[in-house]
């Protein structure tokens, strides 16, 4: 046989192949399982501006009314930025006082949203006892009608 292989070797799996088959297949299997995120509520109140953000509200209003021609974002947002760190302490007081008082109502909103979502949990929990307690009465009537029944046997065989 001039170039092909003796039965001996059509037999043997070639050496490299059975490697990556198996490097493969043990691969594929040490994959951990996709972890979900739980979905998002969408009642939950989102969190508040920083001041600089609250600044950036106001800061691009003035940049387009001067720039009209600018579709950028990337250039108004680093020209907010340099004009942020050129400010100082009191000319960030107005935008710092804002974001505080932003957060401070996004707290009390946050502490209102919490005891409505505890509250809720709650009412899952006592209808869930409530129909587990219905369940476990009526199962009870059962039996006990069961051992009525022999009781009244056993009297009048008496």
């Amino acid at each position: 046989m001039k170039g092909g292989r003796s039965k001996e070797e059509a037999k043997k799996p070639e050496s490299r192949l059975a490697v990556n088959k198996r490097s493969a297949a043990a691969a594929v299997s040490k994959k951990p399982a996709k972890k979900t995120k739980p979905d998002k509520d969408p009642n939950k109140p989102k969190r508040p501006a920083s001041a600089f953000f609250v600044f950036m509200e106001d800061f691009r209003k003035t940049y387009k009314e001067k720039h009209p021609n600018n579709k950028s974002v990337a250039v108004v947002g680093k020209a907010g930025g340099d004009k942020w760190k050129s400010m100082s302490e009191a000319d960030k007081a107005p935008y710092v006082a804002k974001a505080e008082k932003r957060k401070s109502e996004y707290e009390k909103t946050m502490l209102a949203y919490n005891n409505k979502k505890e509250a809720d949990e709650k009412e899952e929990v006592v209808e869930e006892e409530e129909s587990d307690k219905s369940k476990s009465e009526v199962h009870d009537d059962d039996e006990d009608d069961d051992e009525d029944e022999s009781g009244e046997d056993d009297d009048d065989d008496e």
